[in-house]
């Protein structure tokens, strides 16, 4: 495996003469310039940028740092949708279950709840109208609900295990319409989002090379954002020819979008300013949060939340809370499994109302951060036992209704000043939680009721009853691929992780279309990376995991070995060698033999490379377990 370069770039602290003249358009003297200076007057201070109306903004939010309330499902919480315009709540979790809340004058109010999937939700949608919503679950269905009467509307049976949906027509729409992207394939199909018809009535096949995992629509610019695995991001219009709109970017290599391919990540969160002239993204494995403008795709900031930022800062002393040395570990504990694909996806951003400040959760609770002056301003939850996951706020005013006139806003009608007054709620789900929280105005918290035990009790404590995991494993797998089939025997004895991270990767489809992207004659082919370029693939646990060395050598060909890049780094990468290779026997885990289909292990070990990649993509359709 090509051994991949983690070392950050650097630059030096030096300017050039260009960059000096650039800023002040001669080439006089600088402090930073080499040698003895001339005498100058001191340079003026250089003002600090104010955001106009700060406090008044700030003042919209919710004015308790502490939680005031938390609710309950009784699996563990996945996503937070907050509809626009209707004021609704909608809250799942891992078994499938939907709960409806609607927001009313002092808090929220149970409405409905519904088991819409057998097993997990994927992905959720709100439409810009706020009264139509979607889920997408593993059971490979879509569940179309009314918002305003908290109601199924009808069920969109697929073929294909759904990844993302979206739904994609405007304010107003007499025809609602829906994306939704397949999991193993770059395929966008677009429905009749009252579910009438079965079947898509366009689908996108060509507009990315990796399957969907985001797509956000902007209502004002009429205009879909997407990006795919491999880090690719797309704008289009979900109407027409489905291509660029035109009150866009006219050139993509003009804007920043190919910021993620670059930076070898992928984002798990897109969100859009409330007016659709910015949108903010976090993305795996660098922790940034960047923040777009939409027209021109051009970044306007990046915050970099990794871990190596947050040691550097705990250690340095800069950070907004200075922890003890145990419990800063046990939050960067809490960070890294944040880093799972079970967990990072459920990670998000939103903006409040102004679009001035992004609120996300960190390790040292939930931040708001003013993107006009780079200050985070306010922290929530600094003090509460858990570590915010996926954020969503409210701001409005649940009791206004209708028009206020000039005359009646200058009376003082103690009734219409009730009407008038917010009742802000920022809702957090946590890492591992079976609850949400719910952040107010309401600063006299009692901390022994504002636990609501809205559920039945399924849990001791904060964990679950322990049950025996079920390990996947195998002693036997067939690939099929664009060349044939290869029959492989597994050694779960010998290599019991590498032997179950293959067999659960392949049970979910984890290798489908992957391509074998190094091939060297007399020597092996090599394959399991979903980027394709031998960077890419992580293993089952989201993190890397140990080597296991056995009796089992490199002794003949045909051996299936764990690809890497140094001790202990296996992800999903894999090989399988066409000749002795005894140099590899304590360097790579054998955890299987060819046993089956030799003949085309030599005709992809033949194919024509260049620079070791074959030039035509041969690919691992599927892989079954026996």
């Amino acid at each position: 495996m090509p051994e991949s370069n983690n070392e950050d770039d650097t630059k030096s602290n030096k300017r050039s003469h260009a960059e000096f003249t650039e800023e002040d358009g001669s080439g006089s003297s600088s402090d930073d310039d080499m040698g003895p200076q001339l005498p100058s007057t001191a340079a003026p201070k250089k003002k600090r940028r104010i955001l106009p109306y700060e406090k008044l903004y700030i003042s919209a939010l919710p004015k308790s740092t502490r939680y005031s309330k938390s609710l309950m499902h009784k699996e563990q919480l996945t996503f937070l949708t907050m509809t626009p315009i209707t004021e609704f709540l909608i809250t799942s979790s891992v078994d499938g279950v939907v709960k409806f809340w609607k927001k009313v004058a002092d808090g929220i109010e149970f409405v409905k709840e519904f088991k819409a999937h057998q097993g997990e939700i994927l992905s959720v949608s709100t439409s810009a109208d706020g009264r139509s919503f979607a889920t997408a679950g593993r059971d490979k269905t879509i569940k179309l609900f009314d918002v305003m009467t908290f109601d199924l509307l009808a069920i969109l049976q697929l073929d294909y295990v759904p990844k993302c949906v979206c739904w994609v027509h405007k304010k107003g729409s007499s025809l609602p319409m829906l994306a939704v992207s397949e999991d193993f394939k770059s395929n966008i199909h677009i429905f009749d989002g009252r579910g009438e018809n079965q079947s898509p009535v366009y689908t996108i096949a060509r507009l990315h090379r990796s399957p969907v995992s985001l797509m956000v629509y902007n209502n004002n610019y009429d205009c879909v954002v997407s990006s795919d695995d491999g880090g690719m991001v797309e704008y289009w219009r979900p109407s027409g020819s489905y291509e660029k709109p035109d009150n866009v970017f006219q050139l993509k290599s003009t804007t920043n979008l190919f910021e993620f391919k670059k930076a070898k990540s992928v984002p798990t969160s897109i969100t859009l300013s409330p007016d659709g002239s910015r949108f903010a993204t976090i993305s795996f494995p660098d922790r940034k949060i960047r923040l777009f403008d939409f027209a021109s795709g051009k970044l306007q900031r990046t915050y970099d939340e990794s871990i190596r930022v947050i040691e550097e800062m705990q250690q340095a002393g800069t950070a907004i809370q200075k922890l003890d040395a145990v419990e800063f570990g046990r939050r960067v504990a809490q960070e890294r499994e944040i880093e799972s694909p079970n967990l990072r996806d459920k990670f998000n951003v939103t903006f409040d109302e102004s679009g001035h400040f992004l609120i996300f959760g960190s390790y040292l609770g939930i931040k708001v951060l003013n993107t006009f002056t780079n200050k985070v301003v306010k922290v929530y939850g600094k003090e509460e036992g858990f570590r915010p996951l996926s954020v969503a706020l409210y701001q409005g005013q649940p009791q206004k209704k209708g028009v206020t006139t000039v005359a009646m806003a200058a009376s003082s009608n103690p009734l219409l000043q009730e009407s008038e007054t917010r009742d802000p709620i920022l809702v957090a789900t946590g890492v591992g939680k079976v609850r949400f929280y719910m952040f107010t105005n309401e600063e006299e918290v009692s901390k022994s009721t504002r636990d609501v035990q809205n559920e039945k009790p399924t849990v001791l404590g904060h964990k679950k009853a322990e049950q025996k995991k079920t390990v996947e494993t195998g002693t036997a797998a067939i690939i099929h691929t664009t060349y044939g089939d290869i029959h492989i025997r597994l050694f779960p004895d010998a290599a019991p992780k590498a032997v179950e991270n293959f067999v659960t990767h392949s049970k979910r489809g984890y290798y489908n279309n992957t391509i074998f992207h190094r091939v060297i004659k007399k020597f092996m082919i090599q394959g399991g990376d979903p980027l394709g370029d031998g960077t890419g693939g992580e293993s089952i646990w989201g993190r890397e995991f140990e080597d296991e060395f056995s009796s089992l050598k490199h002794d003949k060909p045909y051996t299936v070995s764990m690809a890497n890049a140094g001790p202990n780094t296996n992800g999903s990468q894999f090989f399988i060698t066409t000749e002795k290779t005894p140099w590899l026997d304590n360097k790579h885990t054998v955890f299987g033999r060819a046993v089956q289909g030799l003949d085309v292990i030599h005709k992809i070990e033949n194919a024509k490379t260049y620079k070791e990649r074959p030039e035509e993509d041969i690919k691992i359709l599927s892989i079954d377990i026996a």
